[in-house]
């Protein structure tokens, strides 16, 4: 059957708020719809190719920013230290898994958050939960928290400026590869910095073999350039939908909001309004797997949002919690290969990870989100599958969010630079020391897999 983009309004709507005028939505939606496109046809063909490599083994995935983009936060300094970091954990993860890093960004468009419940208690005073920029404000109000549409054509206005900046950096000798690992070299300190420094100096020395062979950024302008993608939950459907667009090359319907969509743990309903938007278009998409996912229910989402089987265009990105991977990641592995599915396996190890700390912060454990990590490989091991990517919540800022880490973060540093407007990230130090820790993972798993290949 034909699908159409505003199928969606048919299905149940979970996580997406009531506008309370009509007229003002409609005026909004209306005038995104004229609005170009964010994102391109042939950059999310090329995505998808770069994962399917993920998919097999021959890339990794890394998927990585904001949990929550910010429209008070905004400005170059913030994309430039995000994007720096990601670049730095690619170069961590080359070195360690001898293969290309398929970078993706949770940015220029992340803006819309689902909640727990939707509305939140303080000092007796009950208001309907914040979701995010593009939907209403932090501000603890009754006027702040009623949604807003005219906040969607602020949330496109900052998305594109954050895309064309990125393409800048991507293409415009930021990403030196020179340049990246001697950022990198900047972490290699602290108490525990021994094995990075010895990683580090290993990077070092490939590099100067490729300048003594001739292979430095100015002979060779892949050296001096990276593939940058963006992606973001697609949970506010009416922005979606007016930025979804026909290909005009193969009359493919495109969400032209980011290259690559995915849908939520709390979205994920077989017969609902997301996964019916979201099996319509072209895009890489990529489907939030709790410990609440089924098997079955797992079958059905697989079959509606890749019924061609395409290598690449499903990233299933498991979301247990430390020390509960076991317990859920084999069952769900068994369902797709009952069903011969080509799906590309992520490890979110941030989401089941968050506590309340001691203080009353929200906060996420390193050593809990490095053991999600170490778990999520174990099994994939012990299952003979691929381990295709990570997907982590984290800032270039120097934030204290989540404890631990090379730099320890304790409890009571929590309240120094606790700055998200939702769910605690990884600083620039803790992404870049997980890296490298990951960097570990994989060089272990393709030495093991020569030694069985000989």
């Amino acid at each position: 059957m034909a699908w159409s983009k505003t199928d969606w309004r048919a299905k149940p709507r979970v996580q997406m708020p009531d506008y309370l005028d009509a007229e003002a939505l409609a005026t909004v939606e209306a005038k995104l719809s004229r609005y170009p496109v964010l994102v391109f046809a042939g950059e999310t063909r090329t995505l998808k190719s770069e994962l399917a490599a993920a998919g097999r083994g021959d890339a990794f995935l890394l998927q990585g920013g904001d949990c929550a983009e910010s429209f008070a936060e905004f400005s170059s300094d913030t994309i430039r230290d995000t994007f720096k970091v990601m670049l730095q954990m690619a170069m961590v993860l080359t070195y360690g898994a001898k293969v290309p890093v398929v970078k993706v960004g949770r940015m220029a468009g992340q803006f819309a958050k689902p909640r727990s419940a939707p509305t939140e208690v303080k000092d007796g005073v009950e208001l309907p939960s914040y979701r995010g920029d593009i939907i209403n404000e932090l501000d603890f109000t009754p006027e702040s928290r009623i949604p807003n549409a005219a906040k969607m054509l602020e949330a496109y206005t900052q998305s594109a400026a954050t895309l064309n900046l990125l393409r800048a950096f991507s293409k415009g000798g930021f990403a030196d590869i020179h340049k990246v690992h001697q950022w990198t070299l900047g972490f290699a300190r602290g108490e525990r910095a021994e094995q990075y420094r010895d990683m580090a100096n290993r990077i070092q020395d490939s590099l100067d073999f490729m300048a003594a062979a001739g292979l430095t950024s100015e002979t060779n302008a892949e050296l001096a350039t990276v593939d940058f993608y963006t992606s973001h939950e697609a949970l506010l459907l009416e922005y979606e939908e007016a930025l979804c667009r026909q290909d005009s090359l193969t009359g493919d319907w495109l969400a032209g909001s980011g290259h690559m969509i995915w849908i939520g743990d709390r979205t994920r309903q077989p017969d609902g309004a997301h996964v019916e938007f979201c099996q319509g278009v072209i895009n890489p998409i990529g489907l939030k797997c709790g410990p609440t996912t089924t098997a079955e229910d797992l079958k059905v989402l697989i079959d509606k949002l890749n019924p061609k089987n395409e290598m690449g265009r499903l990233t299933l990105i498991a979301r247990f919690g430390a020390g509960q991977v076991g317990d859920h990641l084999p069952r769900l592995i068994k369902a797709v290969r009952e069903m011969d599915a080509n799906v590309v396996w992520t490890c979110d190890a941030m989401h089941g990870n968050t506590i309340k700390s001691s203080t009353g912060y929200k906060t996420r454990p390193f050593e809990s989100v490095l053991r999600e990590v170490q778990e999520f490989f174990a099994i994939h091991r012990a299952e003979g599958t691929v381990p295709g990517g990570v997907h982590f919540e984290m800032t270039g800022k120097d934030v204290t969010e989540c404890t631990g880490g090379v730099r320890a973060v304790t409890d009571e540093d929590l309240s120094d630079r606790y700055h998200t407007a939702c769910d605690p990230r990884l600083n620039a130090s803790q992404s870049l020391e997980l890296a490298f820790l990951v960097a570990e993972e994989l060089s272990g798993l393709r030495k093991e897999r020569a030694r069985a290949a000989s």
